[in-house]
């Protein structure tokens, strides 16, 4: 996995990093990547509850990493969802903690 000065994830912002390929990839959860996911998949917090009751669809994943990449024009959405794929959902499971937890208790 390739990875620069640009491309680490800061967890106390609510950042996680997503492998793409062989590249590491940050995902930032700004309100603008989570106004655009939550216009896609609906109120975030009932994503939230999916995801803690186990119901978190692999297109509402995949979907939610794809809003919150910084970089979108490095990949296409394909690419995420081929990522997802390729990782499994326990190793996604780590980014999407992240995430999820950024949504709910914001940067403090």
């Amino acid at each position: 996995m390739s990875r620069d000065a640009d491309d680490r994830a800061n967890p106390l912002r609510g950042e996680a990093l997503l492998e793409i390929g062989d590249t590491a990839h940050v995902l930032r959860p700004s309100f603008a990547a989570l106004v655009a996911a939550e216009e896609e998949l609906g109120p975030l917090f009932a994503l939230v509850e999916r995801a803690g009751a186990g119901g978190l669809r692999l297109s509402e994943l995949a979907a939610l990493f794809w809003h919150c990449l910084d970089r979108r024009s490095a990949v296409t959405r394909e690419a995420v969802g081929d990522a997802v794929l390729a990782q499994g959902l326990a190793a996604c499971a780590v980014p999407l903690r992240t995430l999820l937890g950024q949504i709910l208790k914001g940067s403090g």
